[in-house]
């Protein structure tokens, strides 16, 4: 995991900032410069109206009594895609895009499930039952 942060954390800014040399030698560094802040600005305010579509859709969650399981996640996904639409670069700008389309939103939280899943199933497997958890229940006193 470590690994992979790193290589996060240090290839993807390379990669960001080739891309915009090359788009700045192609267009020009006033264009470039113009392309990343509208990009950054417009992500904003998609990530705002979303982020307050998915407000009033946890409120109804709530107010009806369910989980909003789903509207959680979509609220963190946006919260995401807010952050990378802020930093300078077009590569994270797309990703960010992608996050705020609720398709992308959907393939995500596909994604992080099917992780969950087999994490779980990793954890679960090949345990002994001494390794199991343990439910504890406490019966309530009865009165005198």
């Amino acid at each position: 995991m470590l690994f992979r942060l790193l290589l996060l954390f240090t290839l993807l800014p390379l990669a960001e900032l080739w891309l915009l040399l090359e788009i700045g030698r192609v267009v020009g560094p006033l264009a470039t410069v113009v392309l990343v802040l509208s990009t950054g600005l417009l992500g904003a305010l998609l990530a705002r109206r979303q982020g307050l579509g998915i407000l009033a859709r946890l409120r109804a969650e709530t107010a009806a009594g369910r989980m909003p399981a789903a509207a959680l996640l979509d609220g963190l996904l946006i919260l995401v895609a807010g952050a990378v639409l802020i930093t300078p670069g077009l590569i994270t700008d797309l990703i960010g895009f992608a996050l705020l389309l609720p398709a992308g939103r959907r393939a995500v939280r596909r994604l992080l499930a099917r992780r969950l899943r087999a994490s779980f199933a990793a954890g679960t497997r090949g345990a002994s039952p001494a390794a199991a958890p343990r439910v504890i229940v406490i019966e309530p006193e009865e009165d005198p």
